[in-house]
């Protein structure tokens, strides 16, 4: 079948008051102008609306896109910064709506880089701007952002991505650890919430997929072991005492 069809009735789906889900008109301009099916190897699977896995990283629904896109509210001329690439497919959405020069993103999985690098130049967003970092430090050197999506859960914003907010800019992140709320976050507050979800932590340096293991020194091997024992894992880690080292 055309994907453009396929891209139509996915819209469609997502707007019917059944789902309840899409009512931002620019949001369906760009689902609909997007072709998702550039980031996926099968068509039929890029335009299901359930949640997937690519190499190693997850790759989230239709509906869950929606969720973030709706919070995120970003208008033409903003400029965005997505953290967590993935397959790169949120960020030619952004780029859709505001432009591919204003979107950067980052990812802390080089393989993953290359990948959204790759969807997005086939999907004709070659543009937009994407690098291999620790998401939690996000990307000062285009700082300040009006637009930041963190698609990883944290169990606070990361300070670096609350100081590369524009004035009166917006940060729209999965809140939490085991619970998790999606919230907006301006001026250091979170002003909106918009129901629960459930994301994987925030990888820090070290936790990314294919990560090479370094010497540890006894320090690094007692929070290994306790982060073990909690069974949590990057940004929900809250319990390490640095003053006491």
């Amino acid at each position: 079948m055309d994907p453009a069809v396929l891209r139509e009735d996915m819209v469609d789906g997502l707007r019917h008051e059944s789902r309840g889900v899409l009512s931002s008109d620019p949001v369906a301009a760009a689902m609909t102008a997007v072709p998702r099916h550039a980031f996926f190897e099968d068509d039929r699977a890029a335009y299901a609306d359930r949640e997937t896995e690519r190499i190693g990283t997850r790759v989230l629904a239709p509906s869950t896109v929606v969720r973030l896109f709706e919070a995120l509210a970003p208008e033409p001329g903003d400029s965005v910064l997505i953290v967590g690439a993935g397959i790169g497919y949120t960020a030619a959405l952004a780029a859709e709506i505001v432009g591919a020069n204003a979107v950067q993103a980052v990812d802390i999985t080089r393989r993953v880089v290359y990948e959204a690098r790759e969807n997005l130049e086939r999907a004709g967003y070659d543009a937009a701007y994407v690098d291999c970092r620790d998401g939690a430090d996000g990307l000062p050197e285009y700082a300040p952002y009006d637009r930041i999506l963190l698609e990883a859960a944290a169990v606070n914003p990361p300070r670096a991505l609350l100081e590369q907010l524009a004035p009166d800019g917006r940060l729209v992140m999965p809140l939490g650890a085991r619970e998790q709320t999606l919230a907006v976050i301006e001026d250091d507050d979170v002003v909106e919430q918009h129901g629960s979800v459930a994301f994987r932590p925030l990888l820090v340096a070290g936790e990314e997929i294919g990560a090479v293991e370094r010497n540890r020194t006894r320090r690094e091997d007692r929070e290994r072991a306790h982060r073990a024992a909690q069974s949590r894992a990057g940004w929900e880690q809250d319990w390490i005492d640095w003053d006491g080292y």
